[in-house]
């Protein structure tokens, strides 16, 4: 993960605004959790909250969507309708981007996960998420792809069309402008 600078006390102040105000707006993804104790969580947390603030400018519009009582974390994943705007046109990861002789796209799905300090969502996350609502109905996302699957140049991802979510493979290396990828961060 890259260094990160911290959020100044505006840019931290401004994003739990807009993060206070989306989790009140969509209590279903959150039934039983406490905005409160999210945001002491979160103050706590500045590295977290510039992570978060990296999900918001990439247009995710991360919400809090559970608590892990193991680890005593509160899940962040992207909920914007569509695969996040600023997450697209990203071939899978590294190896994939190293691959491309010519029209290489800017970076890799994988690559910016790790610079924005969050994890791209396997399937089972991404099926999960998909029952809190209806997400990607025109773009699709890239998630974790087993490594047996990476081994022989593949990559998966997910939409939902038809009101049912579909998994499918593609090359590691393709790209596409309705395509990115979802994220989860644990705080």
């Amino acid at each position: 993960m890259k260094n990160k600078a911290l959020l100044s006390t505006e840019q931290r102040e401004e994003l739990i605004k807009i993060l206070k105000t989306r989790f009140e707006k969509n209590p279903k993804r959150h039934e039983n959790i406490q905005w409160e104790d999210v945001q002491k969580k979160l103050e706590s947390n500045p590295g977290k909250l510039w992570s978060l603030n990296e999900m918001e400018r990439t247009e995710g519009k991360p919400d809090v969507v559970g608590y892990d009582k193991k680890t005593d974390e509160y899940l962040f994943i992207d909920c914007s309708a569509e695969s996040p705007k600023g997450r697209r046109s990203l071939c899978y990861d590294r190896d994939a981007l190293n691959s491309r002789k010519e029209h290489k796209p800017v970076n890799s799905a994988i690559d910016l996960a790790s610079e924005l300090g969050i994890e791209i969502l396997n399937e089972e996350q991404y099926r999960e998420l998909q029952t809190l609502g209806n997400f990607d109905l025109k773009t699709s996302s890239w998630v974790k792809t087993p490594e047996e699957i990476r081994k022989l140049g593949g990559a998966i991802f997910c939409d939902r069309r038809y009101n049912n979510v579909f998994l499918y493979h593609n090359g590691a290396e393709s790209y596409y402008a309705a395509r990115g990828f979802r994220g989860i961060l644990r705080v």
